[in-house]
């Protein structure tokens, strides 16, 4: 018997360990005076479920607020608005006293693997001061954690009492990940976790990661500009455009069909490595408006070569284009 829409979405709800609705964020303008002027408009009502032991990618040219989703979920820096439920809490109303507990079943991997390790701790240190931090197990026992989680993200344990300048980019990388694993959290934001890496060091790492969601049963939501690499590791990609979610599909079926103009151009400008295949390449003309001062209506009409009237005043929705795929545009 075939599912109607309502029950198929009840299903994924009841699948789904994340669900974020129309999460804003706002970053206020100070004038000389010590008055907000202006907001920069970093998220605007992005929406999307996380499911689990699933990836959700979600791409975009540098300033579209990808990295500022990522955070707020976390609340690493306070929402505006909107919903971000986790096991049937909406953790966004929270107090941070009571958003404590929370705090260790979603953990983050930072982009830069430099900065985001204290240099005057050993890399022992680092790995178990979130479990110092949760009051788990005893100090024996969170040592015993801490070397086992090296060995299983590939360092030695015998560098337990090394610093982090003594590693390369990619085994920073990978201590930055045993220290997320180690409160044994169920959701883990990826924030461009290879893009300050070489090109072979970093297959080194999503293989990692792909290792490490298997046997632990976790969520990713991976963030990155670089849409080769989203491919390889998401099962579903969002993509948004000047803090917007323009497009959301699974991931073979963005790359086969993609809709949106933008993920269209998006998806023109990966290079094919086989020179007997070729792809038009789509050219977006203009500048990124400012976020500050938005355009009215689709926020990419001022750019986009399909662009009709009813683009300019009307803000288009997501709607559902077909099992899975949705999209923001008139053209649909």
């Amino acid at each position: 018997m075939l599912l109607k829409q309502h029950d198929k979405e009840s299903l994924q709800r009841d699948n789904s360990v994340l669900q974020v609705r129309n999460l804003k964020k706002y970053f206020p303008i100070a004038s000389p005076f010590g008055r907000v002027s202006g907001h920069v408009k970093a998220v605007e009502s992005v929406s999307f479920d996380l499911f689990e032991s699933r990836t959700l990618g979600l791409v975009g040219e540098s300033g579209c607020g990808k990295s500022t989703t990522g955070r707020s979920i976390l609340r690493l820096i306070e929402p505006s608005d909107g919903s971000v439920i986790y096991k049937g809490e909406d953790v966004l109303k929270l107090k941070q006293k009571q958003f404590q507990k929370y705090r260790r079943e979603m953990q983050m991997v930072f982009q830069d693997p430099h900065s985001s390790l204290n240099p005057k701790k050993r890399i022992g240190e680092l790995i178990e001061e979130p479990m110092e931090i949760h009051k788990i197990g005893t100090k024996s026992e969170r040592m015993e954690r801490a070397m086992d989680l090296l060995r299983r993200t590939g360092i030695r344990e015998d560098q337990y009492f090394r610093f982090p300048h003594e590693f390369s980019g990619g085994q920073r990388q990978r201590i930055g990940i045993a220290r997320a694993l180690a409160v044994d959290p169920s959701v883990i934001v990826l924030d461009e976790p290879v893009s300050a890496l070489d090109v072979s060091i970093q297959s080194q790492v999503l293989n990692l990661l792909e290792e490490i969601q298997d046997e632990f049963k976790l969520s990713y939501l991976f963030i990155s500009h670089d849409l080769s690499v989203v491919r390889h590791i998401a099962d579903e990609i969002g993509v948004m455009y000047l803090g917007h979610m323009v497009e959301k599909a699974p991931t073979d079926d963005l790359f086969a069909n993609p809709l949106h103009p933008y993920t269209q151009a998006l998806l023109s400008a990966i290079p094919i490595p086989d020179r007997k295949q070729r792809r038009e390449r789509i050219i977006i003309k203009g500048d990124v408006p400012s976020p500050i001062d938005p355009p009215k209506g689709c926020v990419f009409h001022t750019r986009c070569p399909f662009a009709m009237e009813q683009c300019k005043t009307v803000t288009p929705v997501m709607q559902q284009h077909s099992t899975g795929h949705e999209v923001a545009c008139h053209l649909y």
